[in-house]
């Protein structure tokens, strides 16, 4: 038998996160590109084996895609997309979180959060990923490689393009996304 536990974060529970979320970053500036990354990755493969909630399980998966976001030498995400993944990575390389992991069930529930609060800023980038892997796996059938190549490349290109595109519209229509680092007033996405 299951049973459903469902809450609600209200804005306050919310921007609590998203403040933890900014010091974390200014905590963790000093760090490299490649802790960041690797920390996150600890993150992903230390919880694989373990048996825990649905909600948490599925923003894992969502953590382990970023990772892979990074990774992909076709997708070869650069700049300013590039620098927002990691800024909102840095919260897995602080090793004290809100909520201690060895907490049974409930210890990986602040990552959840922050993985969503994450998923949130970065899902422009997210969803062209994953729409650039779907037409990367069609054109797996293509024979010529140059072709696909090109095909890929041009598609990248696109996908960059249409990611700024949705920012600036957004901030052309007052929905400011959350920046997670500090002085986010300033940033132009």
């Amino acid at each position: 038998m299951s049973v459903q536990v469902a809450f609600e974060l209200s804005d306050a529970n919310l921007e609590h996160f998203r403040r933890a979320l900014q010091a974390t970053r200014s905590r963790t500036r000093y760090l490299d590109e490649p802790e960041i990354i690797a920390a996150a990755l600890r993150l992903v493969t230390d919880t694989a084996h373990l048996e825990l909630p649905e909600f948490i399980r599925g923003r894992l998966g969502q953590l382990a895609l970023m990772l892979d976001m990074l990774r992909d030498s076709e997708w070869r995400i650069e700049g300013t997309p590039r620098a927002r993944v990691i800024d909102a990575l840095a919260y897995f390389a602080e090793p004290a979180d809100l909520i201690p992991d060895e907490i049974p069930v409930i210890g990986f529930l602040d990552d959840a959060i922050m993985i969503e609060l994450v998923v949130q800023e970065i899902r422009h980038e997210l969803e062209a990923y994953t729409e650039f892997c779907r037409y990367r796996e069609q054109q797996q059938r293509e024979l010529d490689p140059d072709t696909r190549r090109k095909r890929l490349e041009a598609r990248r290109h696109g996908m960059f393009d249409r990611i700024e595109d949705r920012r600036a519209r957004r901030e052309r229509h007052g929905l400011r996304l959350f920046a997670l680092t500090e002085g986010s007033d300033d940033l132009p996405y």
